[in-house]
């Protein structure tokens, strides 16, 4: 009797990683439905830049990916920014240049699993129907409703790199946590501010990928006043309104200027139409770094330490 207790007693003190341990073949719920892979996927390709980053931080076994427009968000091969070093040192391919989908290209990589973005400029939702019928593995994924947390949670499990996606989001918890300790926070609240962002102005959701940074790190991120909600155009994670709008939308007592650098701070304290701000008047005006307009491991690490850059003790 004393032997089968032992017994018992260990089998429960055993980690609860093992007893929930999953085998293959899994069935992964996705956007596009349900998708079953017989085994972890060796050749992984991903069609939506904004996906790459978070694949590279689980080091998922990416061997290439779509590139977006070059411009001041990306490097020399259309990469962006935040993870074109990681990629390169990896040795990661192009799959297809400005995110024009070649379906030849996604042939001769000859995928196990395909990566797909739901919505945005990159994705290639239509051309999946096509890719399922020649019988490649299509994982469709949504980074405008999904944290990248969540998205590598997902693509953590398709690929059997749970345990790696778990320890990027708590390594990026922890960063942003002691980062806060590191900062003299401003006084007041906060507002996240996207100006003239290709053609736009908006102001952040207290709830945004990029709010949740700053929140992470000890501010308070403010939105749109409720009163002023009918200024607003078009809204998702930041509320859009116009040029001429964007003083009254604007109510915090410092602005973060999202995918922008220091010349972008000149340029918007030297706009008339914001010159009455008090945040304007008070100098209060700092940025996010160029990488922040899409929040994944490495863009939301560039926002932790570019805060500390400005607010460091």
């Amino acid at each position: 009797m004393l032997k089968q207790i032992i017994t018992a007693l260990a089998f429960c003190a055993m980690p609860t990683l093992t007893l929930a341990e999953e085998g293959w073949p899994r069935q992964i719920e996705h956007e596009g439905g349900m998708l079953t892979l017989a085994s972890p996927p060796n050749r992984i390709i991903s069609t939506s830049p904004s996906l790459t980053g978070t694949l590279l931080a689980i080091e998922a076994p990416l061997v290439a990916s779509a590139t977006a427009v070059q411009g001041r968000l990306t490097d020399d091969t259309g990469f962006f920014r935040q993870w074109s070093k990681v990629a390169h040192a990896r040795d990661l391919g192009i799959l297809y240049r400005d995110l024009t989908f070649d379906i030849e290209s996604v042939i001769l990589q000859d995928p196990d699993l395909i990566v797909v973005s739901a919505a945005g400029g990159d994705s290639v939702l239509p051309f999946v129907p096509e890719l399922e019928a020649m019988g490649f593995p299509v994982m469709v994924l949504n980074y405008g409703t999904n944290s990248w947390e969540a998205l590598a949670e997902q693509l953590g499990r398709a690929t059997g790199r749970e345990s790696e996606a778990a320890e990027v989001a708590a390594q990026f918890n922890d960063r942003a946590s002691k980062a806060g300790a590191e900062i003299i926070h401003p006084e007041g609240t906060v507002s996240i501010v996207s100006y003239n962002f290709f053609g736009t102005y908006g102001v952040s959701k207290p709830d945004s990928a990029q709010a949740r940074v700053l929140r992470g790190m000890g501010f308070e991120v403010t939105g749109v006043p409720s009163s002023l909600q009918a200024l607003v155009n078009r809204s998702r994670e930041f509320d859009f309104v116009s040029h001429e709008n964007l003083p009254a939308a604007i109510s915090g007592d410092t602005i973060f200027l999202l995918a922008a650098d220091e010349g972008d701070i000149e340029t918007v304290m030297s706009d008339p139409v914001l010159a009455n701000l008090p945040a304007v008047k008070a100098g209060r005006v700092y940025t996010l770094g160029l990488t922040s307009f899409r929040v994944d491991y490495y863009s939301g690490l560039a926002i932790i330490e570019r805060v500390v850059e400005q607010f460091g003790k």
